[in-house]
C-alpha cells in the first residue's frame, strides 16, 4: 500500500496577538505557518480549526485554558529542510522546537509532528 503524499507539520495554538510576529520569525527559518481556518486543504477551515482547538484544550484538562481563543496553525518545513525522499533531519525538528520555546507565553504545542495533505505544490528541486 502506497501512502498518499503528505507534509509533516506541527500543530500549534498561537495567541492571535502574536501570530504575525511568530510567523515572521519562523519564515526566516524556512518554516511555514498555515492557520487551519484558511489552509488551502480544508474544505471547512473554520470548523476544522474549532475541532483541533477543542481537542488540544480537552487533552490538557484545564492546563491550556488560556488558549481557548487562540489560533490553531500547522507549521510545515520549507525547501531548505527537505532532502528529497529522506525523512526530515533532526536539525529541522530542533530548530522548530527551539523557535516555539522562545514564544512560550504565546504558543502551546507538543513536540511531535503529524501529517496532512500537501499544503502547497511540491517545489522543483532540480533547479
Amino acid at each position: 500500500m502506497i501512502r498518499s503524499p503528505h507534509e509533516n507539520v506541527a500543530t500549534v495554538l498561537v495567541d492571535p496577538r502574536a501570530l504575525g510576529d511568530v510567523e515572521l520569525e519562523l519564515m526566516a527559518l524556512d518554516l511555514r505557518v498555515w492557520p487551519v481556518r484558511t489552509a488551502p486543504i480544508c474544505a471547512d477551515g473554520p470548523r476544522q480549526a474549532f475541532q483541533i482547538r477543542r481537542q488540544l484544550l480537552e487533552r490538557h484538562r484545564g492546563e491550556w485554558d488560556l488558549a481557548a481563543a487562540w489560533v490553531p496553525v500547522w507549521i510545515s518545513f520549507g525547501a531548505t529542510w527537505q532532502q528529497g525522499l529522506e525523512p526530515l533531519p533532526w536539525a529541522a525538528h530542533q530548530t522548530l522546537w527551539r523557535a516555539l520555546e522562545s514564544w512560550a507565553d504565546q504558543v502551546r504545542f507538543h513536540r511531535r509532528l503529524g501529517g496532512v495533505r500537501r499544503l502547497s505544490p511540491p517545489e522543483d528541486v532540480s533547479r
